[in-house]
Formats: structure tokens, sequence, C-alpha cells
């Protein structure tokens, strides 16, 4: 392939020069004569006339002569052809023509056969089977296929293969038709500030489609602006074959100028403006902080306040400026004190939003102590400064803090206070005086004193000056005291505001006094009726301590004289002792043995305890073959009183529910009572028999109530029958009878003689009952009961009437005939 290296012009003389080849291994040389000229205009016929088709023979078979092999010619080198890509045609256009030597004697075709022809993609290259001509069918694309590698072949009619297949390259010369595209539209980049001229920043890539080894394909870089423009036009570079952009001025300042955009473009003819084709691409390069400003107190003194006694408070807030990028390590603010506060009662943190440091108190401050601090506080970043950078690594400034006095608490001292005391004391004895101190020097305020906590209640204190008195005699006995102390709370309070109070305890150390006899143990035994082979051990139970309690003595009272003289006692050592029977054989019961016992106290302590023995019947072993025990001997006291409060509850219980029982029977008369016979206006149905329908009903037969002497009489009922509010068995009354067809003017009378006869009746029911008068008939001139409202004329009507119409009526008469009342 020939190329220009380098612009020229070209005379319409033709321009010529040799090329020479050489074979390496046979050194065999060869030579060409290239001749130049200016490239005419196509046209149709201008191809065609100057268009000269090259012939490709197939190389000739070596033959044998004499029985030898003879060496045949060197084949020859088919070079390969060279066909423009985009080519306009006209199509098919003619390559070149394939022939045979043996086309004189025999009729051939021609074939071609690879990628382009009959394989894929097919119909590129096709020939002529009689004439050998090889044409291409249209444009070709380098970019799609570079190369094509075709067979040719030759054959008889008879499809016979009369020559060997050749291989014909054809090669698609590139043409500059593809613009150079970058990988991305937009490159991001970053350096940091104060960077040095030839600090490496990024690289950008652009491709080629067209062929990279020649000048269609070989880029050039180059930055076409800048913005901003500041401190420099030309901050940075960019390495025209590699894309590498490298700083070239010093001068990068986050703080003035966070961010550059570059605008590259890539040309491909190796830049050449005139030929080449180009394409752009923006570089964003974010200048990066570094710590190159130092935090900076915004005042040289702060000032906070804070009561004392007081624990995580905030006391001041500390600003700082920084002129670095937030929340990076390069502005993060550390604080600390680098004076003032030698006992290390106040530390600072650091707000992560506003980088304020926040001096906070971490142990209390007495105002008593301390009534102001003056700290020294200084601030720097997380990371050291840059090198290079002159300011210092930190601001320092001054905190002023003022503690405020409160009220505080009282307090006793010491706490717990403890005395040592004899029990015993009478009520009224001073004991000590159990003061508070107030921690307010500066505040004048008074302390008042209160019992907080007294178990037994054996003491007092006065509320002004803590003085201790008893109230009841001191015990070391009690159950209240443990380990022989006694503890009492108290509590003092100010009258500051707000009031104030503490609290402290006093311990009374009790002395042990000999103020309790010792008591046999144990309170009952058992023993055999003869002394032997049975004792019995005993021991004396004392709640003083040493020295008044053992060793103890143990002895038998003078009287009764029986007991000295059935029984003897022996001492063993100090605290235990033996008792025996004194005679040869005692009954088996029930005995109570006194026995004095006298403890080592000064002055010693005496008493006469009983112990409970049972004699009993003992086999060879000296055990009790009585079943009974001393329990079952006689019941004790507590069991006699439970089981005497277990028998009068069980009696209340019984008489409770019989009360009950009998509360609820007359409930249940009175219910039955409640309503007087004479004053009952309720409505009972009494059962007579069947009425039938009404008077608009007229699927029922009427004939029922026109006969009611046809109803059963009630002597025919059973007795078990009979309902309680029927009427009883007596003589009928003589009630008046109506006439089948009475005139509708009779009816008042009729009904008031029914009303005299019922009243004068004594066998009527005891309450107010449907009374059986007669049939009323079926030509009532008054209207439909159902069609009457009583709401509508209740107010204006006259019950007067109802007091005239004997006791049955009189409850009705007092609640419509009262009139107003």
């Amino acid at each position: 392939m020939v190329y220009a290296v380098r612009s020229f012009p070209l005379s319409s003389e033709h321009a010529k020069f040799l090329i020479y080849a050489q074979d390496k291994e046979t050194q065999e040389k060869w030579q060409v004569a290239v001749k130049l000229s200016l490239k005419p205009t196509l046209t149709e016929e201008l191809a065609k006339e100057s268009h000269e088709i090259e012939e490709i023979v197939f190389p000739r078979q070596s033959t044998k002569q004499s029985g030898y092999l003879q060496r045949q010619k060197r084949d020859w080198v088919i070079p390969p052809i060279n066909l423009p890509e985009n080519s306009r045609g006209p199509f098919p256009q003619e390559l070149v023509r394939i022939r045979s030597d043996r086309d004189k004697n025999l009729s051939l075709r021609y074939s071609v056969t690879g990628p382009g022809a009959d394989q894929p993609p097919t119909g590129i290259f096709i020939i002529n089977p009689i004439s050998g001509q090889l044409s291409v069918t249209k444009p070709l694309d380098r970019e799609l296929i570079a190369r094509f590698h075709l067979r040719a072949h030759a054959v008889d009619i008879n499809g016979n293969q009369v020559e060997n297949p050749i291989d014909i390259v054809i090669n698609v010369i590139d043409m500059n038709d593809n613009r150079p595209e970058f990988l991305h539209q937009v490159w991001n980049g970053t350096v940091p500030e104060g960077s040095k001229p030839g600090t490496y920043v990024m690289t950008v890539t652009a491709i080629d489609a067209d062929d990279p080894n020649a000048l269609n394909g070989m880029l050039r870089y180059r930055i076409l602006s800048q913005a901003p423009s500041t401190p420099s036009p030309n901050m940075f570079t960019i390495n025209n074959e590699t894309g590498d952009i490298i700083t070239v001025a010093a001068g990068l300042d986050r703080e003035k100028v966070q961010q550059y955009t570059l605008i590259i473009q890539a040309t491909d003819m190796e830049g050449n403006p005139t030929y080449g084709l180009s394409n752009t691409a923006t570089a964003v390069i974010t200048v990066t902080d570094v710590n190159d400003n130092p935090p900076e107190f915004t005042a040289m003194t702060f000032y906070g306040e804070v009561p004392e006694n007081r624990v995580d408070v905030i006391v001041a807030n500390l600003t700082v400026t920084d002129k670095d990028q937030p929340h990076t390590p390069a502005w993060n603010a550390v604080y600390r004190i680098s004076g003032g506060d030698p006992t290390g009662r106040f530390a600072i943190q650091t707000d992560p939003n506003s980088n304020d440091g926040l001096v906070t108190v971490v142990k209390p401050i007495d105002f008593e102590t301390n009534r102001m601090f003056v700290l020294t506080v200084a601030a720097e970043n997380q990371v050291p400064l840059a090198k290079g950078i002159q300011h210092p690594p930190q601001s320092t400034a001054t905190v002023s803090v003022t503690v405020i006095d409160v009220n505080e608490n009282p307090y006793f001292a010491p706490n717990p206070k403890i005395i040592r005391q004899e029990e015993g004391l009478h009520a009224g004895t001073m004991l000590t005086t159990f003061t508070a101190q107030d921690p307010d020097r500066y505040m004048q305020q008074n302390i008042r004193y209160t019992k907080l906590s007294d178990p037994a209640n054996w003491l007092k204190i006065d509320p002004v000056n803590g003085q201790i008195t008893t109230i009841a005699v001191l015990d070391r006995e009690s159950p209240n005291v443990k380990n022989n102390i006694y503890n009492a709370t108290f509590l003092a309070s100010d009258n500051g505001i707000p009031p104030m109070s503490g609290t402290g305890t006093l311990q009374i150390y009790l002395l042990d006094i000999n103020d309790n006899a010792p008591q046999v143990l144990p309170q009952e035994a058992e023993t055999c009726e003869t002394p032997d082979p049975n004792s019995i051990n005993i021991t004396a139970l004392d709640y003083d301590i040493d020295p008044n309690a053992g060793p103890f003595a143990f002895d038998l009272p003078l009287s009764p004289v029986t007991i000295k003289r059935n029984w003897t006692i022996t001492r063993l050592n100090g605290d235990f002792a033996q008792l025996n029977l004194k005679i040869k054989f005692l009954e088996a019961g029930i005995y109570e043995v006194p026995i004095i016992i006298t403890d080592s106290g000064n002055p010693p302590k005496s008493n006469i305890s009983i112990l409970r023995v049972k004699v009993c019947q003992c086999d060879s072993n000296g055990d009790c073959t009585d079943v009974d025990r001393i329990v079952g001997a006689g019941l004790g006291t507590g069991a006699i009183i439970a089981i005497l409060l277990c028998i009068i509850i069980l009696l209340i219980l019984v008489l409770m529910f019989v009360v009950w029982m009998k509360r609820r029977d007359k409930e249940r008369q009175a219910k039955q009572l409640l309503i007087d016979p004479e004053d009952d206006v309720r409505d009972n149905i009494l059962k007579y028999d069947e009425e039938g329908g009404g008077e608009e009903d007229q699927d029922y037969d009427l004939s029922q109530l026109q006969q009611p002497d046809t109803v059963e009489p009630d002597a025919i009922k059973p007795v078990g029958i009979r309902r309680l509010d029927e009427r009883p068995i007596h003589a009928e009354p003589q009630y008046p009878v109506r006439s089948a067809a009475p005139h509708p003017g009779d009816i008042g009378d009729f009904i008031n003689e029914g009303l005299k006869a019922a009243d004068n009746d004594p066998t009527a029911p005891p309450y107010d009952s449907l009374l059986v008068f007669d049939y009323e008939g079926s030509g009532s001139t008054a209207g439909s009961l159902s069609s009457l409202n009583s709401s509508s004329s209740g107010g204006e009507q006259d019950y007067d009437y109802l007091n005239d119409w004997g006791p049955r009526f009189k409850k009705l008469a007092d609640m419509y005939g009262g009139g107003d009342d």
C-alpha cells in the first residue's frame, strides 16, 4: 500500500518512481514502476475507456517426459485485489477475469466460492461462467468486512475439475467515512486543590471505526475551551495521542473555583483540521478539598453559666468558621480544653451538623468552692493542615463560666451516727443530739427535724435542736433489734426555695442487762414409772447474752414437798441438767415439775419454770408403751379456743341461713298480699267456655253465646282441676236475664242491675273478673270499640260517676274522679 506521507503539489505531468521488493530468504529482488497522475472526474464512458481488466491465469500443471518429472516453473503469486469501500459504481463492477490455458481445447465453466459469493453474505461477488469475468455487485463497507477470501474453480461441461482452485483475496480499502466517537459524552475527574503543574487528572478516550493503522483512524486530542478561565485560561493540557489530561499551571483553589469544564476535541487523519473528521466531549474536573484552612473562632471570649451540682448541662456554644468543604475531615473541628480545668469538670463535644463546640459539665461543681471558671480552649481539624500552608494549625479562645448557687440538701455528719446505750432506759431519757449541716453557706436558712423511720416507736427528736429522747423503754431483745443494733432514720428540711431535705440514720448499739430470767427447755418430757432406765435431760433458755446468761444453776423448790420427794435434779454442766425419779415407782400420768433456774448475771436472775412430765409404762428398752401422748392427755388452751371459735362460726352460718330462708318466705307472702283485694283492679281472665269470635268475625258459631245455660256448671269439675281464681262453689246468685232481642235503650238498665247483683254476691271471686251477662245481639247502633280513641276525648270525660259504682270501682274513682287533685 502506498500512502502520501505529506502534502505536496502534483502537476499535470505524471510522476514516476520505483518500488523494490526483496525476499529475505533467497535474496531475490523485484521492482515495479509506479506512475502517479491526477485522478480525473469519473463518468461511465471514461471509466469504460480507461478501465483495463486484469487477467488471472490458472498455473500450469507439472508434466512427465521420458518417465521423469520436470520441474515446474515457480507458481504465480496472485496479488490481492484492492477495492475501495463505498464505491458509487456502476454495478456490477468488473474486477478481474479468470482464465485457464485449456480453454482452447475444452469448453470450460468458471465459478467462485467463499464468503461473499456462495456463502453469507451471498451475492456480493459474481463470475461469468463462460468468460470468467469476476464482478462486484454493490458497494463494500470495510467496517463490516475488511477482507474477502474467495476460491476460483474451472471445470469442464461434465463438471470434472480441470484446474486446481486458486485463492483470490480482495482487500477493502478504507475510506475516511467515520467520525471519532468518545466512549462517554461527559467525563468526570478530580484533582486536589493546590496541585503542582504536571499532576495527572484523568484520561479521555475516543475510538474511530476506520482503519486504526491508516490515517483515517489515527486520532489526535486537543482542548477547545476551559470554563471558568480563572486564575488562568490554560490550567490544563491534554496529551494529543493518549488523551491524558494534566495540570500545567498552579493556583487551583477549591474555595475560589470548585469545578472546571473542558471541551475536548478528537480528530482523525492525525488531527488534520482540513481533511480529518472530528467530534467533541465534555470533561468535568472537580477540585477536591485539602485542609488548607484551619478553623477560626468567631469570638475571642465566650460566656456561659451553670447551676451547681448539675451534670450533662451545656454551658456554652463555641462557634468557628472554616472555609474548607463542609462535613469533611478538613472541615470537622476538634475541640480541647488547654487550661483552666485542672479537675476535669468540663468537656467539649462537636456538633456534627453545625461544627460548633458544646461545652458540657461532666462533674458536679460546688458553688461554695468555685464560683467561676475561665477555660482556655483550642480548635483544630480532624486532619492536619496541608504542607506549605502558612496559617497556624489551631485557633484558641477563652470561655468564662459562672456557677449559679442553688439550694442544696442538708446532710447529717456523720451518717450513720452510732451510739452505745444500755437497754432498759426509761422513757424521757436524752440519748444524743443528731443535727444536720446546710451546705449553702451564703443562704440564711433554718433547718427543722422530723422522725422518718422508728420501727419500735422508741424515740422522738426535737424539731429545732435535733435532740433525740426516748419515749419508751429500750429492749435489746426486741425483734426490731438486729445484731444488738437498732436503726432509726430522721429527716432534716430547710426553708429554702425550693425547700430541700436530707436523711440521716441513727444506730443505737444496745448493751445487754440481766432483764430476762432463764426458762426450762424443753417444756415437756416423758419418763418411765421407775427410775431406770430413763432420765430427762434439760437445759435453760435465756434471751440475755453473756455474761447475763449461762452457766445456770438448777434446783427443785421446797414446796410442795412431793416435788423433792419424787424427783431429783443433777447438774451436768453450766448449761445442762438431768431430772430423775427419786422414788422407785411413780404412777403413770401427767406431772408438772417446777424447776428453779438461776443465771450468772450481776445480780443473778432466777425463775421457776414448769416442766410437764408424762410418766408412762415402758418396755425393756425404756420406750414408752402408752398410746396417748402428752398432747393427747389434754388439749392446750390455744387448741380449745380454736375449736370453740370454729363451733361458733358454724352456728352463726346456720343461723344466718335460717333467717335468710324465713325472710325470703315473708317476701313471697308479702308480694302475694301486697295488693288489697278491695283495691285490686287487675283484670283476671276466668275460664268459662268458648265465646266465639267478635261481631265482625262471621266464621264462629254465635249460638254458644246465646245459650249461657249450656255452660258446664262448676260442681261437675273435679276438685283437683279447679283454678284458684275461679269462683267458689256456692249457690249461684240470681242475675238479671236479658231478653234474646233487647232494645238498645235497655242496655244501661241491664248493666246497673247486673252491677248491684255482683256487689251483693258473697260468692264473687276476690278479683275483678269477666261476668257473663247475656248475648248483646248483632244489631247494635254503637260503633266498633276498635274505632274509639280514648286519648282524644279522655281529657273532657267526667269520671265522678265512678264513685256511685260501688267498692270495686273505688280505685278507678280515686284515679280519675278526683278532679284537679
